[in-house]
């Protein structure tokens, strides 16, 4: 008596299940690259305008040293009392409150970056006193 097997081994596997675990994929990373915020300064490059300019005189300065001291106007001081009298300024003018940043060549970028977040910080503008070679 000739027995025959009726069972055939098939090779085919289901798509269904691969499809199903690329789309979740998708949506994850659709979903967390968007709530990725990047961290970065907001710079304002230069440019031409009409508006009125500023004198130089009537902004305050901040200087940096290479070894971190900060300087207001001259005067020698702390990063937290910098950052609180800057915080007044903002609070007392008319509009928005702008200082000029000028640091000697060589200056850490920390320290320039550490007043910048502070200008964040407060609402005022920093800007850049870039020295000629």
């Amino acid at each position: 008596m000739g027995l025959k097997k009726r069972s055939k081994v098939s090779a085919e596997f289901s798509m269904s299940s691969l499809t199903d675990i690329i789309f979740l994929l998708l949506i994850f990373f659709m979903l967390t690259s968007s709530l990725v915020a990047p961290n970065s300064l907001n710079l304002k490059l230069p440019g031409s305008s009409n508006a009125p300019q500023t004198s130089d005189s009537s902004l305050d300065q901040v200087r940096i040293t290479r070894n971190g001291n900060y300087y207001l106007n001259g005067r020698r001081v702390s990063l937290g009392i910098l950052e609180s009298e800057l915080a007044q300024q903002s609070r007392g003018a008319s509009g928005r409150y702008k200082f000029t940043i000028a640091f000697a060549q060589g200056t850490p970028t920390e320290y320039v970056v550490a007043i910048m977040d502070i200008a964040l910080t407060v609402g005022a503008d920093g800007i850049l006193a870039a020295e000629k070679r």
